[in-house]
């Protein structure tokens, strides 16, 4: 298990999803409050086709669209994505949908997003957990 540890001056909701998601068996993608990438665990890279440690950060137009998000033929607008719902409507959102992972995979996967509240109720980012449908 790898650690990777959060922006100096981060919210400590952030640097607790970020320790928390390290740990978990599920694929995690976090984004802050501007929506921009901050961290996605070991099982997530799999997935992903892509390394963390690669990648570091990416801003929210960056990863909306980097995996070819699709609902069947069509591509998915950035509004449908569940993490994109959670962070701008404040509400948890599902849906299954294709990305194209970065070594060029085709991948159907199933997604629950939430959004991420600091302890006075302030949005400080959202989480996505998702997996790939036909897998363990």
């Amino acid at each position: 298990m790898r650690t990777h540890p959060a922006p100096v001056g981060a919210p400590i909701e952030l640097i607790l999803i970020r320790h928390l998601a390290s740990r978990l068996a599920v694929p995690v993608f976090v984004v802050d409050r501007e929506g921009d990438l901050v961290f996605f665990n070991e099982p997530a890279e799999a997935v992903l086709g892509r390394r963390f440690e690669e990648i570091r950060s990416m801003p929210f137009e960056d990863w909306t669209t980097a995996f070819l998000p699709s609902d069947g033929d069509q591509a998915l607008a950035v509004d449908d994505l569940p993490l994109v719902v959670a962070l701008r409507r404040g509400i948890p959102a599902h849906r299954t949908f294709d990305i194209q992972s970065g070594d060029g995979t085709r991948r159907t996967i199933e997604t629950t997003a939430f959004p991420l509240l600091a302890t006075g109720g302030e949005m400080v980012g959202a989480v996505a957990m998702f997996w790939e449908i036909g897998t363990p």
